[in-house]
């Protein structure tokens, strides 16, 4: 894998190799490991997934903002994903800042979600502990019976998406007796510096 493989602008490359996972066979290539920290300094990872990918360089998710990776990106916004995609024996590695986006941007997701999953964004306190299952049962079926005869589910205030924005992102092309090709893109103002790293 050489530079003009890739081009100088890594996020249309990130979009050309998200295309090419969706088409691939997985059953998951929008799973990425989001990585956080958390103001004790432990870090903390989970399977989150991506749900766009925007011309400045961010990636967006969505989860509860009380959640444990919530309260952790409240405390320090650095954070970094890994997206791996094992058909194609390739990894990209992103490190940025995270930021919530417009509550437009949340409500309109949120709209075209199932309306199961409304109800479960309504029906979970995401990370806290709870009795059993019975238990978390019985939280989304209130749910279920306040909306009842609700045509729309709204968005819960506690919930919505998320962007980190990327200063860094590495692609790892899978390559025999483990020499690997790692290329990294570093944010240089408005554009962006690359430099191959060793495997």
């Amino acid at each position: 894998m050489e530079i003009d493989d890739l081009g100088r602008d890594p996020v249309a490359a990130l979009r050309g190799w998200y295309e090419e996972a969706l088409t691939c066979g997985m059953k998951e290539p929008s799973g990425m490991t989001l990585a956080t920290v958390g103001d004790d300094g432990k870090p903390d990872a989970r399977i989150v997934l991506l749900k766009g990918i925007e011309d400045g360089g961010a990636l967006r998710f969505y989860s509860n903002y009380s959640s444990a990776k919530g309260q952790q990106l409240a405390a320090n916004p650095d954070a970094a994903v890994v997206l791996w995609w094992d058909p194609l024996r390739r990894q990209v590695r992103v490190r940025g800042q995270v930021s919530r986006v417009s509550e437009e941007d949340s409500d309109a997701y949120h709209a075209a979600r199932p309306r199961g999953s409304q109800l479960g964004a309504w029906g979970s306190m995401q990370s806290r502990p709870i009795a059993d299952r019975a238990a978390l049962d019985a939280q989304f079926e209130t749910q279920e019976q306040r909306f009842a005869d609700a045509e729309v589910v709204p968005r819960p205030p506690h919930w919505g998406g998320y962007r980190l924005i990327a200063r860094e992102i590495e692609f790892w092309q899978h390559q025999d007796e483990r020499f690997h090709d790692r290329l990294l893109y570093i944010r240089d103002g408005a554009g962006w510096t690359v430099e191959r790293l060793q495997p």
